[in-house]
């Protein structure tokens, strides 16, 4: 019998679709957070955090799935595709930063809302725009057509 320890790794493992999806989202959300660390709407607190790397890919996420008018806590944790208290660490992270508040819902008074601050506002303009940045820069990257058959093919994969 063939000793499995000695075997070479099985290429599939680093050569998939899925593995070089992740790279891509990386590459892509890195370069989002430095654009943001930049940006000149970003408030300075939340720029140096992010130029210092202390903001990872979890508050870009935040950032991602939280709307303008605010979630509840658990359509937010839903919607980004985390448990309750995961999202709970975070959003006490970014609240403590001054990007969030949680305020009492309007229209159920035993539930509370996880809302975006006047600082938390200016942060997702500037990761909309370094979103925007970031796309144009990997079309660049790829090409035009390539770009355009990525998105294409992503947004039929994942609507599927």
């Amino acid at each position: 019998m063939a000793d499995i320890s000695l075997a070479a790794p099985s290429p599939v493992r680093t050569t998939h679709v899925g593995h070089w999806l992740r790279l891509a989202l990386e590459r892509f959300d890195e370069r989002v957070r430095i654009l943001m660390a930049r940006h000149p709407s970003t408030p300075l607190a939340l720029a140096n955090l992010a130029g210092r790397n202390q903001m990872g890919a979890a508050h870009i996420h935040i950032t991602r799935h939280l709307e303008r008018e605010g979630a509840r806590l658990t359509e937010l944790a839903r919607t980004a595709g985390m448990t309750k208290q995961a999202m709970g660490m975070l959003v006490d992270q970014c609240a403590a930063w001054g990007m969030v508040t949680r305020e009492d819902d309007p229209l159920d008074a035993r539930a509370r809302r996880v809302c975006f601050t006047a600082a938390g506002l200016a942060w997702l303009q500037a990761y909309e725009e370094s979103v925007v940045q970031a796309e144009l820069e990997m079309r660049q990257a790829v090409g035009d057509q390539v770009s355009t058959v990525i998105a294409i093919g992503l947004e039929a994969y994942g609507a599927a």
